[in-house]
């Protein structure tokens, strides 16, 4: 069964793990997650950062320790992780990692109700995904291969990896099933495409 969290928006978990290593501000912790790209993992505002510190505060994962300011500049507080926060970061991420979660990907969506559009135009589509996919291929291995390069332990790019496997995972079964469409030895392409020959369900709509 899911644990029902205090805060539960992953922005708060990269907050908690970034606060781990020192205290920051806010502003600092939209720099560090910009310049450790965690925007390719976890989506966030300078609007939705703020009001997540906040919730982490108001649930005792993290204190104020000092606000400051700097010439016209607005005030920046500065927060240190507490003690429940330490705990919580721990529970939450071997939560994540320990139990799969399901998920609700728009591909999978529309997979099953691709039925839809007609045989040949997924054909097509299956092959500008195709294209796409391979953009995004060529993206990641060319972040790991700078990184790399400038010697980022492989610890700290597993992400891209994971990213790399499961797009991996997709062109294969986005070929096989572009493959199956218009193979006659299965049992439902033939059904598909003389549904949408007719405009008819299979069996002339019959009850």
């Amino acid at each position: 069964m899911a644990t029902k969290r205090k805060v539960g928006n992953l922005l708060g978990l990269a907050v908690l793990c970034y606060l781990l290593q020192r205290p920051m501000h806010p502003y600092e912790l939209s720099r560090t997650l910009r310049d450790n790209d965690d925007v390719r993992s976890i989506k966030f505002t300078h609007g939705s950062l703020y009001m997540v510190v906040g919730q982490l505060e108001r649930a005792g994962f993290v204190a104020a320790l000092q606000t400051s300011r700097d010439g016209a500049r607005p005030e920046r507080t500065v927060y240190a992780l507490t003690d429940a926060g330490r705990a919580e970061l721990g529970d939450w991420l071997r939560d994540l990692v320990g139990d799969p979660k399901h998920e609700y990907p728009q591909f999978v969506a529309a997979l099953s109700l691709v039925a839809a559009l007609p045989p040949d135009e997924v054909r097509t589509l299956l092959a500008q995904r195709l294209t796409r996919l391979a953009e995004q291929r060529a993206e990641i291995l060319g972040i790991l291969d700078a990184a790399t390069a400038q010697g980022v332990p492989g610890l700290f790019l597993i992400e891209e990896e994971y990213r790399l496997a499961l797009l991996d995972a997709e062109v294969s079964f986005v070929e096989s099933f572009r493959d199956r469409i218009t193979d006659p030895h299965n049992d439902w392409s033939a059904l598909w495409a003389d549904f949408h020959a007719s405009r008819q369900p299979p069996g002339g709509g019959q009850s």
